[in-house]
């Protein structure tokens, strides 16, 4: 049964976004985060990421990086690096604001 408006992680987005998801995972490491910080675009192309993957994340377009096979929890990885939190991603994601987004949850004060 479809959801319009869900991705589902299966197997052939997993695929599709496994170079994302090594890139993210490595970014538990502070060595790493320094390095993507220093240069982004050359950390993802070090892994391997397609263009359309390299200009999402560039563009902070989280919606479409879940399209192309992100995982919401190397998301959230990246967000961490980057300063953007988990509810920042979801508004986006949603196409709200922030605000909106906040008004949406039963514990608005969480980032």
């Amino acid at each position: 049964m479809e959801i319009p408006g869900t991705y589902v992680f299966d197997i052939p987005r997993a695929r599709q976004g496994y170079p994302f998801n090594k890139m993210a995972y490595s970014l538990q490491q502070p060595v790493n985060r320094e390095a993507y910080l220093k240069d982004e675009r050359g950390y993802l192309e070090s892994f391997g990421l397609s263009e359309s993957q390299i200009t999402a994340v560039l563009e902070r377009d989280w919606l479409r990086l879940i399209k192309e096979g992100a995982n919401s929890y190397m998301l959230m990885k990246l967000g961490a690096t980057i300063g953007v939190g988990h509810y920042h991603q979801g508004a986006q994601e949603r196409g709200e604001t922030y605000e909106e987004f906040l008004a949406t949850r039963t514990n608005p004060g969480a980032t």
